[in-house]
């Protein structure tokens, strides 16, 4: 059976964070698509008329067979949130470097209870805009710290504004997302979830982990070694059907 992966990106991003990646997936013999989700990258939805559940609801809809999601960063919400209404289409949650849902308690709730807050300061509220956007003056560092030599160039000018509504949006969590095989990848040298806090949301939720030698962006720090690693842990996923 074919592994099918749907690649689903964080805050400010789109589909093309994964571009790196996705050759390396290829090779490895895992079919793998990336998503762009409502009011991000070529998708034209107006940010105000976004919600945690139409994130979801793209995420299934792009879904034809059984598929592993792979959510980065704030992208773990959506990801557990589209396992809460799968519908047959979930084989498997993959938190890289994620927010992992928690009970009563949104994105924007778990960033601020961390005990480090690398993100003071640089998100800037859209004036007028229910948006943010990442500070491009001071961001590049946490993002990009490890990752090749004009990365940040190429990757700056293609943040976006993030709605805020859905990161706002507690996720009530029931068996139906939790009876899923789940691992979280805990990036050992992020600047922006910090490692610890990163296994602190995987124990509290029972997911399984594993340490990857990266910042918060593997996708651009390490394709070869990250596509390596997903695929270790989707055959461990299948193993288990």
């Amino acid at each position: 059976m074919t592994t099918r992966l749907l690649l689903v990106h964080g805050s400010c991003h789109a589909a093309w964070c994964w571009q790196d990646l996705l050759p390396h997936l290829d090779r490895a013999g895992i079919e793998a698509h990336a998503i762009d989700l409502p009011a991000h990258g070529d998708d034209r939805t107006a940010p105000s008329q976004v919600t945690l559940a139409s994130y979801a609801a793209a995420i299934l809809d792009r879904i034809d067979q059984p598929s592993i999601l792979v959510g980065h960063s704030a992208g773990g919400y959506p990801i557990t949130a589209a396992a809460e209404a799968a519908r047959g289409k979930v084989a498997g949650l993959i938190y890289l470097c994620a927010y992992i849902p928690r009970p009563g308690q949104s994105v924007a709730d778990l960033r601020r209870a961390g005990p480090s807050q690398p993100l003071r300061g640089k998100l800037l509220r859209d004036p007028g805009a229910p948006t943010y956007r990442f500070d491009p003056a001071t961001i590049a560092p946490l993002l990009f710290h490890d990752c090749p030599p004009g990365t940040a160039d190429r990757s700056l000018p293609r943040l976006g504004p993030e709605p805020i509504a859905p990161q706002e949006t507690a996720l009530a969590l029931t068996d139906a997302s939790r009876s899923f095989p789940r691992h979280a990848i805990i990036t050992t040298a992020d600047c922006v979830i910090p490692p610890g806090w990163q296994q602190t949301m995987a124990d509290a939720a029972g997911v399984t982990t594993s340490s990857f030698d990266s910042g918060h962006s593997p996708y651009f720090a390490a394709p070869e070694a990250l596509a390596a690693r997903l695929s270790a842990i989707a055959a461990g996923f299948a193993a288990r059907r």
